[in-house]
């Protein structure tokens, strides 16, 4: 069990992989890598959650001594990009993107677009230095309300948003059965299970399986909200 997060982590690289590999076009390629990149600073925010969520065994004892891990960056570097590109994955059409004109950048939406990018961090932020919620809880709320957000700024892009939140967040939860399947006991080793509601799905405690969907509705949207981009 010492290099079950190890493992898992480079089994979603692989699946990464995969994906990327037999993308439509070019420019999804382009979109899921520059995702991947930027997101996988995000597995540098793992001493916020080890141990008040969970303390997974890692490579080296990394994330016991320090709280980092490099399963987390890989993790997020893989959980990043397959989220931002499933909707297009899945689509039976090649999805192209031109950049948004100048003139549709003067809609009264566009002007709360810095606001809906940040609107995800500064909800995370305020959480977690005003209240005790567990950072679990933080995440999944301020990944929910930036993604309301982005919805508001960005309404051509719901249908990516909501297609690619419930894909992502089916593919995590079969991901997370087969680590369930060969350890069935991680669950209660790793999961600090008294910080949290203690509600299991199949074995999956049920926010990973709100955070996977929180994810997936933002992080859906990512790149062509960040690159002022549409989908045709």
């Amino acid at each position: 069990m010492q290099y079950a997060w190890l493992i898992w982590s480079i089994f979603l690289l692989a699946i990464w992989a995969i994906v990327y590999l037999t993308l439509k076009t070019k420019e999804s390629k382009k979109e899921m890598l520059t995702v991947s990149l930027w997101t996988s600073i995000m597995g540098l925010t793992e001493p916020l959650f080890v141990p008040e969520y969970w303390n997974p065994p890692s490579l080296f004892n990394l994330a016991e001594k320090t709280g980092f891990d490099i399963e987390s960056i890989i993790f997020a570097f893989g959980i990043g990009g397959l989220a931002v590109v499933l909707y297009e994955y899945a689509s039976f059409k090649k999805v192209k993107h031109t950049k948004i004109s100048q003139k549709e950048k003067m809609s009264p939406r566009h002007r709360f677009h810095i606001l809906a990018l940040l609107a995800a961090p500064s909800i995370f932020a305020l959480l977690l230095f005003a209240t005790k919620l567990n950072p679990i809880y933080s995440t999944i709320i301020a990944l929910t309300g930036g993604g309301i957000a982005s919805w508001y700024c960005r309404p051509d892009l719901k249908k990516k948003m909501i297609i690619g939140a419930f894909i992502f967040s089916g593919i995590y939860f079969l991901f997370f059965l087969t680590l369930i399947a060969v350890y069935p006991d991680y669950v209660s080793l790793v999961w600090n299970m008294e910080s949290i509601s203690n509600i299991l799905i199949l074995g999956v405690p049920i926010e990973e399986i709100a955070f996977a969907w929180s994810f997936g509705f933002m992080w859906a949207s990512t790149y062509e909200h960040i690159y002022w981009k549409k989908i045709l």
